[in-house]
């Protein structure tokens, strides 16, 4: 990085020496996808949900700020984007606020009655998965676990859903 004046971002390297031989930075960040939900903002980014095992419903995906005590609490989100399920792969688009560090939590509502469906026991009754794939076979992830950096827009982030 190139050094610069207090609150102003440093260039990338790459960028300040093609501009140096003629060339120029690009002038704006790419545009997000047709269909990326949450309150549009300059930051968004795409997650993949792989093993998917049928296209009925829903894929949620709930986006949480940088807050341990707000994870995987009632009214904790800061957003819950919804894609029509695809079996395999379903692919959704979500604005973030800024660039920053968030979790992700997916589930697959197969009922679409837009609610974390659960078993008489308490335990999950459809798919779900966490950013960055941590273990689940001793309940519930840590936070610390499940947080995701989003530096810039355009990045892709890949979970993994498990089934009951």
């Amino acid at each position: 990085m190139i050094p610069c004046k207090p609150g102003h971002r440093a260039l990338p390297l790459v960028a300040a020496l093609a501009a140096l031989a003629g060339g120029t930075a690009p002038a704006r960040a790419e545009a997000a996808p047709a269909g990326c939900t949450g309150t549009p903002s300059a930051t968004w980014i795409d997650v993949a949900v792989e093993g998917v095992a049928n296209g009925n419903g829903l894929i949620a995906i709930t986006l949480y700020a940088d807050n341990p005590r707000k994870f995987l609490v009632k009214h904790g989100s800061l957003y819950v984007g919804r894609v029509p399920a695809r079996a395999g792969t379903t692919t959704g688009c979500i604005y973030v606020p800024e660039p920053g560090v968030y979790a992700i939590a997916i589930y697959h509502d197969e009922n679409a009655s837009q609610t974390f469906d659960r078993t008489g026991l308490g335990l999950p009754a459809e798919g779900y998965g966490f950013s960055n794939n941590p273990s689940t076979l001793a309940g519930l992830p840590s936070f610390r676990s499940v947080r995701l950096s989003i530096p810039r827009s355009g990045l892709l982030t890949r979970i993994r859903i498990k089934y009951p």
